[in-house]
């Protein structure tokens, strides 16, 4: 077992295992990075590839081009479809995309990639030649989460998500999630402007109970005091936070929130949908709220992983875009957008309705 995992299974039930005096550190834990460094100003823009749009109203998609579709779908969709000889619905879909996705963030990821370079070489020492193949691909799927996921970070990105959301004029802000999955972005949110309210809204019941219901109670969220204004280490337990199990089309909102948040959600519609999509962002803001919105980059690495994480990630319909694409969909779909960059893995946007 390792030192972080002993930590953190000593501290199960406490207050948490990190606090202040942790500020500026980062560890492995056996399925995530802890990481509580904390770059300020200028430090913190590096994280954030920004602004590289100067006029949104001259930009064509002539120049832009349209987003990249990925077309490799999963080995279970595939076979549902041939076994029912139709389409898979798309609720179906996103019920098997968080099934699969869940699993791997709960797995313990050194200890999982131990166990299946040993069955390589059991299977190699037995001659077996088509379970060493599906081994070999379960340890390259293992190693390439290892390195995106608990390495480089580049799902959660705590410092790329806080130079995004860096900068709101807002204070105890009410904060709507759509297609929330485990509310992520939504709690650090919380944990930069403290106090106000987080609504998390997915019609998968699954989001609540597992992708949220399980999400580490020991995972530090680097955020603000708010009597001090100082940097202050926020758990999940400590926020407040409601989970409506609801398709966003039948919430029962008016304009009535301060920021209005998706995260890899516009990219899964079409073309004809992306304004419906847009419309739930605006229709639930309060006048001078804020639109927050990333999509998965359009990058070599993206598309590689992709491919290699098909029967992962690959159950519904998905698009990889530039930040100049993702922008021109959002200024089209009638926002002014204040700030707007890439990440590691994701673009970013925070705009507000025109």
């Amino acid at each position: 077992m390792s030192l972080v995992e002993e930590v953190l299974r000593e501290q199960q039930g406490k207050a948490g295992p990190f606090s202040d005096k942790d500020i500026g550190t980062t560890m492995l834990a056996p399925g995530y990075r802890v990481d509580l460094r904390n770059p300020q100003g200028r430090e913190l823009d590096k994280f954030i590839k920004a602004n590289q749009v100067s006029d949104w109203s001259i930009l064509t998609w002539r120049e832009v081009g349209k987003p990249y579709q990925v077309n490799m779908m999963s080995r279970d969709r595939k076979a549902w479809e041939k076994e029912h000889q139709q389409e898979m619905p798309l609720k179906t879909s996103w019920a098997y995309f968080n099934r699969h996705f869940h699993q791997w963030f709960v797995k313990d990821v050194p200890e999982e990639l131990q166990k299946t370079r040993q069955e390589v070489k059991t299977y190699l020492s037995r001659f077996k030649v088509k379970q060493v193949v599906q081994a070999l691909g379960d340890v390259m799927r293992l190693s390439l989460w290892n390195y995106v996921h608990r390495v480089e970070d580049a799902i959660w990105d705590p410092r790329g998500k806080r130079a995004l959301f860096e900068g709101l004029d807002v204070q105890k802000p009410r904060i709507l999630f759509l297609g929330a999955a485990e509310g992520y972005e939504a709690m650090q949110l919380y944990a930069m402007y403290p106090g106000g309210e987080v609504v998390l809204v997915d019609y998968d019941e699954f989001c609540k109970t597992d992708r949220f219901g399980q999400f580490p109670e020991t995972y530090p969220f680097l955020g603000t005091n708010p009597a001090t204004g100082s940097p202050k280490v926020w758990y999940k337990h400590e926020m407040n936070i409601e989970y409506l199990v609801e398709d966003i089309r039948n919430l029962p909102f008016g304009k009535e929130f301060d920021i209005v948040i998706s995260v890899g959600l516009l990219e899964h519609f079409p073309d004809e949908y992306k304004p419906m999509v847009l419309e739930w962002h605006r229709q639930f803001l309060k006048p001078g709220g804020y639109a927050l919105m990333t999509t998965p980059r359009d990058q070599v690495r993206s598309r590689l992983f992709y491919m290699i994480m098909a029967d992962v990630m690959n159950h519904t319909y998905r698009e990889l875009m530039t930040i100049r694409q993702m922008g021109l969909y959002v200024y089209e779909g009638g926002f002014n957008i204040l700030r707007h960059g890439f990440i590691k893995a994701h673009n970013g946007i925070v705009a507000q309705p025109r």
